[in-house]
């Protein structure tokens, strides 16, 4: 099946967050800086969106945006068909950075949200999600205790723990090591088919990508436009061996392909292949 194909489970997906128009502009010294332009999308219930481009074409930028953090320009977002304008409880977000408080534990780190909601922490929900990660048992460690794999996993169940509707990632595993990242990919997937959560997941890599999405939504070079959108038909759950497979490189090829068309490049960017 051709990549472009359309997959018939995605197709079937109602919309549970719509992208409509989005266009922003910073402003910034010397001048207006226009990072996205009108962008339009549906993120599918349930489904694993990935979203990839070249550095600097505003992925970020519309992933913050989603999650209600930055203010459009123009255009509008909207979550079940209410208007995104600023952070909403039924959307988690993952940085790059696990961005624990150094001075709380593990525990703590993971009950902060319920705290700032003034809600009792579900601890049996969080103990469920220690045990799950890997983490039953470090509820007491404080974060420089931890390596950088563990404390991603950590901010993952913190994410997790409030039980949202959508997952928004920013690139939530770049700053790890090959080995650990193969890890957290692996656990990722596994998490998603378990719980169903609806995920945009921004990355530079494009074999990470292809191995975690349902679908790819692919963006120019600055101002951020869609320039393609690749269904990814490959069956779950996926070995991280499948990377290594023929059919797996042509497609890594093909989105690079779509990639360098748009910035009217030649050179492969082994940042995104790798």
């Amino acid at each position: 099946m051709s990549v472009t194909e359309p997959s018939p489970r995605n197709k079937q997906l109602p919309a549970r967050m719509v992208v409509d128009k989005a266009t922003l502009y910073y402003n910034t010294k010397s001048g207006p800086l226009h990072a996205l332009d009108n962008v339009s999308l549906d993120v599918r219930d349930g489904e694993f969106l990935c979203i990839i481009g070249p550095s600097g074409c505003g992925k970020t930028t519309l992933l913050w945006s989603m999650a209600g953090l930055i203010k459009l320009t123009d255009g509008a977002i909207s979550l079940d068909g209410e208007r995104i304008v600023k952070p909403n409880p039924h959307i988690a977000m993952i940085f790059q950075d696990a961005n624990l408080l150094p001075w709380r534990t593990v525990e703590r780190n993971i009950q902060l949200p319920f705290e700032l909601k003034r809600k009792a922490p579900d601890r049996q929900r969080i103990n469920g999600l220690l045990d799950r990660v890997g983490l039953a048992g470090f509820n007491d460690k404080y974060p420089r205790e931890l390596s950088g794999g563990m404390q991603q996993r950590a901010s993952i169940v913190r994410s997790l723990a409030a039980d949202p509707s959508v997952l928004l990632m920013d690139e939530p595993f770049g700053a790890l090591d090959a080995f650990t990242r193969d890890e957290m990919n692996l656990l990722i997937q596994e998490i998603w088919m378990e719980t169903g959560k609806t995920i945009a997941f921004v990355t530079h890599s494009i074999p990470e990508a292809i191995f975690l999405a349902d679908r790819i939504i692919v963006m120019s070079a600055r101002p951020g436009r869609i320039a393609a959108i690749v269904d990814v038909d490959l069956p779950r759950p996926r070995p991280i061996e499948i990377q290594t497979e023929p059919e797996f490189i042509a497609r890594v090829m093909d989105i690079k392909m779509k990639i360098d068309s748009q910035r009217g490049g030649t050179r492969a960017d082994h940042s995104m292949i790798g």
